[in-house]
């Protein structure tokens, strides 16, 4: 079954399976991979799958021949992160968004960045980036730091696109490092924009189960409306946490958490101590695959992130 033939609480009704062990590694010397954002064999020029995913180093593109062993070929862009891969009916065939800062080092400068995209028609030579979104609301900027990130584009049924993005930052003190604060809406006529940010996030600090900050959200189009993967950040009075819950909407603004669990929580030991981060969630020829990024400990000096792959369990749907 497709989830966009499904209804949002059907979708949430699942029960997913995460492989045991991690699919890809950080390449040396970064301590993370993350973030990834893929394409099944349905949708690329030569019927393999494809991922890009981030590192301290940029974002990289990789390859499949199953999706399981993944094998790195390029790096689309420096200084970049936390990407969203497109594909559409136009050309530029595909449409690869990231968010765009200056060097992730020195630490203790303030985070500046925008949501670049590139266009290719095969997945290899890609045109110059186009900027979609630069910060500039309230909520946008946290002391010096300005950002917009986590991408997701999404076409409506009016023909109309709505990107779906993240803004501001929040610390996590165990951590060493900070996570985005809301989560908001910026609309466009066009694919490349101009998108005009809509004046109020639509998710934010508890919101449902983000008790620290909104994390980002991936939105697939379902039977009855839409149904965001939410990575929401938590604090525990100790501990910050991020786990996958299932959000619908009847309009893609206004949300509700749909389950009482979340999806995909951290285990508490493995490559899955601490955190599972971001994701991408997609319907493939093999059925609908989510690949995420998860933290094995706290601070960013002993904390590592990985790849990994979780499936539904088909019985578990409502």
């Amino acid at each position: 079954m497709l989830l966009s033939q499904m209804t949002a609480q059907q979708v949430a009704s699942l029960s997913w399976t995460v492989v045991p062990e991690p699919l890809i590694g950080a390449p040396f010397p970064s301590p993370i991979i993350a973030d990834p954002t893929f394409l099944g064999p349905g949708s690329t020029p030569e019927g393999d799958w494809r991922m890009w995913a981030h590192s301290l180093i940029g974002l990289h593109a990789l390859r499949s021949d199953d999706g399981i062993a993944w094998r790195r070929s390029g790096t689309v862009a420096r200084n970049a992160l936390r990407g969203y891969i497109l594909a559409t009916q136009s050309s530029p065939r595909y449409r690869l968004c990231y968010e765009k800062t200056r060097l992730f080092v020195p630490l203790g400068l303030p985070w500046r960045s925008r949501i670049e995209s590139r266009g290719s028609d095969d997945l290899i030579h890609w045109q110059a980036p186009v900027t979609l979104l630069e910060p500039s609301l309230a909520w946008h900027v946290n002391g010096r730091s300005r950002s917009v990130s986590n991408p997701c584009l999404v076409e409506l049924p009016d023909g109309r696109w709505r990107l779906y993005y993240s803004a501001g930052l929040t610390a996590l003190p165990d951590c060493g490092f900070s996570e985005p604060t809301y989560i908001g809406v910026a609309e466009s006529v066009g694919v490349d924009g101009p998108f005009q940010a809509l004046p109020e996030p639509v998710l934010g600090p508890a919101d449902g189960p983000a008790s620290l900050s909104a994390g980002a959200i991936k939105v697939l189009r379902v039977a009855d409306g839409w149904v965001g993967f939410q990575n929401a950040i938590t604090w525990d009075g100790e501990h910050s946490g991020s786990e996958i819950w299932v959000l619908g909407s009847a309009d893609g603004l206004r949300w509700q958490v749909l389950s009482e669990a979340p999806a995909i929580a951290p285990t508490g030991c493995g490559w899955m101590a601490t955190h599972v981060y971001a994701l991408d969630v997609r319907d493939t020829p093999v059925g609908p695959r989510m690949y995420f990024n998860a933290r094995d400990g706290y601070h960013w000096s002993r904390g590592r992130e990985r790849i990994g792959l979780a499936t539904p369990a088909w019985g578990s749907a409502a």
